[in-house]
């Protein structure tokens, strides 16, 4: 095979990995490991459990693509994706994404032990078994799908320490309220190619997006409270405390604008500084996690 050919193919296949998506969710296990350690961590065991969620995340990823291979084909910002366009064969995706979900589990398992691989497995069936066909059923599949996109949390804090504690929690549920925002501001933005495959990530009985602005709102509330756990625990200071703060009443704030009249231009703003809120306040969890 050319040297082109071969380059396109690895080209397709790192696509099908959603490679921005994944190593989103590598970052915030690794950083929930590191205040999971309390700012102390095994450098070994974090780059195994970064490593191991990479793998396990761009699999799940790569399936997830091949059980919605069909969908992609009619909507405009997926067609191009590497099995709707017929650079790949569903066969090739489908090894390749249980492949490396395996490999992740597993590697997860022998690494860092039980309890981060069976919660990565966990996150991978919410992601594929649930959030997957829910989202031509019912609009609670967008609360669904924040669960596995939360879990990255959970599982990094229990590879640092070996079990659930308060703190991961407080971590899960931030990032979990994070994405609710995040997505309902997309589906607005993306409602007409949703309704053409019959996604239901925006209400089909609100035009105006009078719910989902209420529901940014609602959201963007708890949030900001939620964001504030980390220090009144003790395990960040107060400069975490004010960034969050900061950041939280930025989305708040944009959110209520939304709210008031959704437009396209408002529902965008919502959705890119929700791009910046998560690394910044990923950002002050590093710099201000209290050692002990």
């Amino acid at each position: 095979m050319p040297r082109s050919a071969l380059a396109a193919r690895a080209a397709s296949y790192y696509e099908l990995t959603k490679p921005g998506i994944a190593g989103f969710v590598t970052i915030l296990a690794g950083v929930s490991f590191y205040v999971g350690a309390r700012g102390r961590p095994d450098l070994i065991a974090v780059l195994h459990t970064l490593f191991g969620t990479a793998l396990a995340t761009a699999g799940a990823l790569a399936l997830n693509q091949y059980a919605e291979r069909d969908l992609d084909a009619r909507m405009a910002r997926t067609r191009t994706r590497p099995l709707p366009s017929g650079r790949m064969e569903p066969r090739e995706a489908l090894a390749f994404g249980a492949l490396l979900l395996a490999v992740g589990v597993g590697y997860l398992a022998a690494t860092v032990g039980w309890l981060p691989s069976a919660l990565t497995a966990l996150s991978a069936a919410a992601y594929l078994l649930a959030y997957t066909p829910l989202k031509s059923r019912t609009y609670l599949a967008t609360l669904v799908g924040a669960f596995p996109g939360a879990f990255p949390a959970l599982i990094g804090w229990t590879a640092a320490t070996g079990r659930i504690e308060l703190g991961a929690m407080v971590l899960f549920g931030i990032a979990f309220l994070w994405q609710l925002p995040h997505v309902l501001a997309l589906a607005w933005l993306l409602r007409e190619d949703y309704a053409r495959v019959g996604f239901f990530l925006t209400p089909p009985t609100d035009p105006t997006g009078a719910r989902i602005g209420r529901h940014m709102v609602y959201h963007s509330v708890s949030l900001l409270v939620l964001s504030a756990f980390p220090s009144l625990l003790g395990i960040t200071g107060a400069l975490y405390l004010a960034g969050a703060m900061a950041l939280g009443l930025a989305t708040l704030a944009l959110s209520s604008v939304a709210a008031a009249r959704m437009t396209a231009a408002r529902a965008r703003r919502v959705f890119l500084f929700s791009l910046l809120y998560q690394p910044l306040l990923m950002g002050l969890l590093l710099i201000d996690t209290v050692r002990s």
